[in-house]
């Protein structure tokens, strides 16, 4: 064999090891990223099943509606409205047949009752002891008038600067509902700074000046025209009822204030990022 063959034969040889040197570094390489594709699949799929099982955050109807409640609840509730209705019914029959003195015992005996009802049930203290404590001021100022309307005097005239803090914090662009719903949900003021936000709590508050606003405006009247019978109908009838629209305007409110903080919630989230940025930048 010649001295070429020998050097063809080596040189054959070498390009078949190269050739398969890089086969084999081929398959190494595939091998590797096969199996970093297979983790990759993996830690995608385990955070999937991770999100899947993260539980899902309410709806906004359903974080207003309980908004809205909170915020009733703050105000006695709809069982409050409903017990505070009791010692009326009760005080203005006997007022009419019996006079001022049964009425009075009759209306303090319902009220203890219910206090004790709700201890027993274990309902919140603070609303029951308050709705007591009303029913016996009023009893009070009755005894010391000496007529039967002056038992409806604290509820007129506590509807008259209800009506009267709720106008405040309008003109002076604080809506209270709009604190009250950050104080219960535990918000910052940043919704002070969405003018939509500040729109929605705006005609909320505007509502309850308009409930308590008419309380005052009818049953100053009655007690002026010494129409006790009817003072205890329009005591009912502007409770609840006006309660209730009151608080279905309240929960609109806060959806409508919600949505539009979701709405400026990217702006701010963009301009954050963008100073931030600027920082960086500069340092």
């Amino acid at each position: 064999m010649s001295h070429r063959d020998t050097a063809d034969a080596r040189s054959n040889s070498g390009t078949a090891d190269a050739r398969s040197n890089s086969g084999t570094a081929d398959a190494r390489s595939n091998s590797g990223t096969a199996d970093a594709r297979s983790n990759s699949d993996g830690e995608a799929a385990e955070l999937d099943a991770s999100d899947s099982n993260l539980p899902e955050k309410p709806d906004e109807s359903v974080k207003a509606a309980l908004s809205a409640q909170a915020i009733l609840d703050q105000m006695g509730g709809v069982s409050g409205l409903i017990y505070s209705s009791l010692p009326v019914v009760v005080f203005v029959p006997l007022s009419s047949f019996f006079g001022l003195m049964p009425a009075i015992y009759g209306a303090l005996g319902v009220a203890t009752l219910i206090l004790l009802w709700r201890v027993f049930r274990r309902e919140s203290l603070q609303p029951a002891f308050s709705g007591f404590f009303a029913v016996g001021v009023s009893a009070l100022i009755a005894y010391m008038v000496g007529e039967s309307k002056g038992y409806f005097l604290l509820g007129i005239w506590t509807s008259l600067v209800y009506a009267g803090v709720f106008a405040v914090s309008i003109v002076i662009r604080r809506p209270l509902v709009g604190y009250v719903w950050g104080w219960i949900g535990g918000h910052d003021r940043g919704w002070r700074r969405v003018r939509r936000a500040v729109v929605a709590f705006d005609v909320a508050t505007f509502t309850w000046v308009l409930v308590f606003g008419a309380r005052f405006v009818v049953q100053h009247n009655l007690y002026d025209a010494d129409k006790t019978g009817w003072l205890g109908v329009a005591r009912i009838a502007m409770g609840w009822p006006l309660t209730a629209v009151a608080a279905l305007v309240t929960y609109l409110a806060i959806r409508a204030a919600q949505r539009a903080l979701h709405d400026e919630a990217p702006e701010e989230t963009a301009e954050e990022a963008a100073q931030s940025h600027g920082q960086l930048d500069a340092s």
